[in-house]
C-alpha cells in the first residue's frame, strides 16, 4: 500500500509554485506600466502646477492613501453617503463574522476596533453554526460520496441539478445584477461573486461603494443575505471537491488486496447511506 500523503503535499506545493510563476507572468508588466504612468502623471501635474514642488504633491498623495485606508473614497465631495449608515454597517459586520474582509473598510476608533476583536470571536463560530444548518438541509438532496462514482443513474442527475441551480443562482445571474448597478462588465462582476462567496476577499471591487451612483437603501443588505445562501452552497461544492480529489488519490495511490476490498465491499453494502458532506470550519 502506497501512502499519498506525500504526493499530496508535493502536488499541494507545486500548485503554489505554478500559480505564483502564472501571476507574476501575467502581472508584472503591467503593475510596471501602471507604476511608469503614474509617475509621469506627477510629473505633468507639477509641470501645469508649478506652484507646487514634489514634497508638497507627496504629502498630498500620502493624505489620499490614508483616507482611502480609512474607508473615504476620495472621489466626489463630503454630501457622500456614510460608510457607517445601517445597511453599511449590516454588510461590514456579515464580512467580519463570513471571515471576507475585503479590507477597504475597518473601524478606526480603538472602541470599535476592540469590539470588532470580541464580536468576530463570537460572530466566526456563530456563522459556522449557521452555515452548517444551512448546509444539512442542501446536504439532504444530496446522496453519499462513496458510491456516487460506483453507482451511476439516479446520483449523477441530483448533484447535476444541484450543482446547476446553484451555479444559476450564486454564479452565473449575480454578475449580472452586479453589472447593471455597480457598472461593471460581465467578466469583473463573476470576478467579484467568486471572490466573495470563496471568502477571499481581495476588496478590489466592492458593492455599493461608487460615490456617484445613488443606490437603493437595501441594496448592501440584500447582497449580504446573497452573501450567507451563496457561502454555504460553494462551501459544499468545495467539499465535494475535496472528497472526489480524496478518493481519486486513494484510488489511485492504494492498492488494497483482494480479501480487504471484498470486506469493504460488503460493509458498505450492509450499512445505510449516511450524508458525508459538511461545512468545512
Amino acid at each position: 500500500q502506497i501512502s499519498w500523503t506525500p504526493l499530496l503535499v508535493l502536488g499541494y506545493l507545486f500548485y503554489l509554485l505554478l500559480g505564483a510563476m502564472v501571476f507574476q507572468l501575467l502581472e508584472k508588466q503591467a503593475e510596471t506600466h501602471f507604476r511608469d504612468q503614474f509617475q509621469l502623471e506627477k510629473l505633468k501635474f507639477l509641470q501645469n502646477y508649478t506652484c507646487l514642488d514634489r514634497q508638497a504633491l507627496e504629502q498630498f498623495v500620502q493624505v489620499l492613501m490614508e483616507a482611502w485606508e480609512k474607508g473615504v473614497n476620495p472621489e466626489g465631495n463630503s454630501t457622500n453617503p456614510s460608510n457607517w449608515d445601517f445597511s453599511n454597517s449590516f454588510f461590514f459586520a456579515g464580512t467580519v463574522v463570513t471571515t471576507i474582509g475585503y479590507g477597504n473598510l475597518s473601524p478606526s476608533t480603538v472602541a470599535g476596533q476592540i469590539f470588532c476583536v470580541f464580536y468576530a470571536l463570537f460572530g466566526v463560530p456563530l456563522n459556522l453554526a449557521f452555515l452548517n444548518q444551512l448546509g444539512k438541509g442542501l446536504n439532504a438532496h444530496l446522496i453519499t460520496l462513496e458510491r456516487w462514482v460506483q453507482k451511476p443513474g439516479r446520483a449523477q442527475v441530483q448533484l447535476a441539478i444541484f450543482l446547476t441551480t446553484g451555479t444559476l443562482l450564486f454564479l452565473v445571474f449575480p454578475p449580472l445584477v452586479f453589472s447593471y448597478v455597480e457598472g461593471w462588465s460581465y467578466g469583473e462582476g463573476f470576478y467579484f461573486t467568486f471572490i466573495t462567496l470563496s471568502t477571499i476577499g481581495f476588496g478590489d471591487y466592492v458593492v455599493g461603494t461608487n460615490p456617484n451612483k445613488h443606490y437603493i437603501p437595501v441594496y448592501r443588505s440584500l447582497t449580504a443575505i446573497w452573501i450567507l445562501f451563496g457561502l454555504a452552497w460553494l462551501a459544499l461544492v468545495f467539499n465535494v471537491g475535496a472528497d472526489l480529489m480524496e478518493k481519486f488519490l486513494q484510488l489511485k495511490w492504494h492498492k488494497p488486496n483482494l480479501s480487504l476490498a471484498e470486506e469493504t465491499t460488503t460493509k458498505l453494502e450492509d450499512e445505510p447511506e449516511q450524508p458525508r458532506i459538511h461545512i468545512p470550519s
